[in-house]
């Protein structure tokens, strides 16, 4: 893999695509599901996750984000935050007490 994906230049397309079938659709492709895998919600990120269980290049597109260092999203069926796999994403301010 010599390509660079980068965020500032959306036409580039990554070279694991070259794997898939040419009439292929992927589920990161569906631009109305684009925004669920970044999204800041748990639950979308979720749903985002479940698009990539059957998608043949999961497991390259995982790879290719940890070797990018892509900072978060869904990659692969996975959360990265900080570069990193996370077992799922908190939801945004604080915690709820519990009543005691």
């Amino acid at each position: 893999m010599t390509d660079v994906l980068t965020r500032s230049d959306p036409t580039t397309s990554p070279d694991i695509h070259h794997d898939a079938a040419p009439s292929a659709t992927l589920p990161c492709q569906d631009i109305e599901a684009a925004d669920l895998f970044f999204s800041e919600r748990p639950a979308d990120l979720e749903s985002a996750k479940q698009l990539c269980a059957d998608c043949p290049l999961k497991a390259l597109c995982l790879e290719g984000a940890l070797e990018r260092g892509e900072p978060w999203g869904v990659w692969g069926g996975e959360i990265l935050e900080n570069g990193a796999v996370i077992a799922f994403k908190r939801g945004r301010g604080r915690p709820r007490k519990n009543a005691a």
